[in-house]
């Protein structure tokens, strides 16, 4: 297989039994052989995925003190922007050359899941002072409530592919946490050295499913095990990027895979991406899926919660990056993605 495949998911919406039986089959490879695909003929407004990108470079757009004005780590919940080279999801590689804003089901402190510090979960941190935050909240939130819809119909999808029932998932998703990212990556010289300019390390996803819009500007590399390189995912205007992340592996008991992948932006320009990690509902525990587990067989793994194989990978990949800063030169001055250059 070449590079992740782009399916046509509006079988999915229709009455044609004979498609949604070809796309069930197509996803159900992709998820075998690699755990990534790509849809086109979704529901999702290509005119809310241009305003969506536009209100991302306008927030990157502002200067290094307003965005840090809503630094997440004014926060326990994991909202608001995260500094240039915060996260390390590599070993052996320097913290990650992109900058990020996080957005989520907007929630009152008052919500159980605040309350009970559930997996990043309370209200969003605005960008109060920069101009059209009006604008931005409406249009973040609109696309983050349409792409969880998407997930959704994917894990309809996924669960065929298991030969469950269509709702299998539907408790799982009911409730959901999911985290959506604006990223943006600083360009880079072609010749600079990868392992010291990763816009992402090499790493696996942490929740159920991925969900990533790209513009144009390529830069996200799959890992083929048949092949033993790193295949280039080409932006497809409009298409999503789908990706198994490892609670659902773990939820198959390995049958399907949560891939490795990375993102190296060569191309001398800016690069924006959106992804949307769901994760689903905190408290639905995960155990072994039905079908997934031969007569006789034990599963791999024990059961366990949402909230805690989700929290603890995060856990881990922001102490690695904190723990590089500390071995290398101390507390680092704070960066701008627009000031930092590589040579």
């Amino acid at each position: 297989m070449s590079t992740p495949p782009i399916l046509d998911f509006s079988p999915f919406y229709s009455n044609d039994a004979v498609a949604k039986v070809k796309l069930v089959q197509q996803v159900r490879e992709c998820c075998l052989h690699n755990g990534f695909f790509q849809i086109i003929g979704h529901r999702v407004p290509e005119h809310l995925q241009s305003h969506v990108f536009d209100c991302s470079k306008k927030f990157f757009n502002q200067p290094l003190d307003e965005k840090r004005k809503v630094n997440k780590d004014l926060n326990t919940w994991n909202r608001g922007y995260e500094l240039l080279r915060s996260q390390m999801l590599e070993e052996g590689t320097a913290p990650e050359l992109k900058e990020g804003y996080y957005i989520g089901e907007d929630l009152p402190t008052t919500h159980p899941y605040f309350v009970q510090k559930k997996l990043n979960s309370g209200p969003n941190i605005w960008p109060e002072s920069m101009e059209g935050v009006d604008e931005f909240k409406q249009t973040t939130m609109e696309y983050y409530h349409e792409t969880c819809k998407l997930a959704k119909d994917i894990l309809r999808v996924l669960a065929l592919t298991l030969e469950l029932p269509e709702t299998f998932f539907d408790e799982f998703t009911s409730g959901a946490v999911a985290t959506m990212q604006l990223l943006h990556y600083p360009p880079q010289p072609a010749d600079t050295d990868e392992k010291l300019s990763r816009g992402i390390g090499a790493h696996t996803d942490f929740g159920a499913v991925t969900l990533l819009l790209q513009e144009e500007v390529d830069g996200l590399q799959v890992w083929d095990k048949d092949t033993l390189t790193w295949l280039d995912v080409v932006p497809t205007k409009g298409a999503y990027v789908v990706n198994l992340g490892n609670m659902f592996m773990r939820w198959s008991n390995d049958k399907y895979i949560s891939n490795i992948h990375r993102v190296i932006n060569k191309s001398g320009k800016e690069r924006y991406s959106i992804p949307v990690f769901f994760s689903g509902n905190p408290d639905y525990l995960i155990e072994c899926l039905p079908n997934c587990c031969g007569v006789g067989q034990t599963p791999s793994y024990p059961p366990i919660y949402v909230a805690d194989v989700v929290g603890g990978s995060y856990r881990e990949s922001y102490g690695r990056a904190q723990a590089h800063k500390e071995r290398s030169q101390g507390q680092e001055p704070a960066l701008d993605a627009r000031q930092e250059v590589m040579v």
